[in-house]
């Protein structure tokens, strides 16, 4: 699951390498510029747009082996409740990864690594990543395997 796809860029690119990804996003407009650029993976049943926020998926429980967000963190308006719910959609060994601007985390790394173990996530992992351009600004990356 991507959540938070935006106009699907990142979307396309895992639906290109995976057999079956949901977009999950709240905003209409981002939907339908993935749903634009996804249209033949769309078509071929390789990629499903929902309407949903971290907190509400929509997705059953335990149905999900990978979740992906990438500078979308710092919108959810509940970090926890967020959490909780990808720790529902998840099936046992599957694995999240959030990333995002360091710059625009809800709070700093140590901080956040310790609210993603207290949803219930293990093998939490924190990272920084400078990009290779001056334009852009710090990393920051975190995965976790729910158990």
């Amino acid at each position: 699951m991507v959540l938070g796809p935006g106009p699907g860029v990142g979307l396309e690119a895992a639906a290109r390498r995976c057999a079956h990804v949901i977009g999950v996003d709240p905003s209409d407009v981002m939907l339908a510029m993935a749903r634009r650029r996804c249209a033949p993976l769309i078509a071929r049943g390789r990629l499903r747009l929902a309407v949903g926020t971290a907190a509400r998926t929509g997705e059953a429980d335990t149905s999900v082996d990978v979740v992906i967000s990438v500078n979308n963190l710092q919108l959810w308006p509940d970090v926890p409740a967020g959490l909780a719910e990808l720790h529902r959609v998840l099936r046992p060994g599957g694995r999240m990864l959030l990333a995002a601007h360091e710059k625009w985390l809800p709070a700093d790394l140590p901080t956040l690594a310790n609210t993603v173990r207290a949803a219930g996530f293990t093998s939490v992992r924190t990272w920084t990543w400078e990009p290779p351009t001056r334009m852009a600004s710090t990393a920051a990356l975190l995965s976790a395997v729910r158990t």
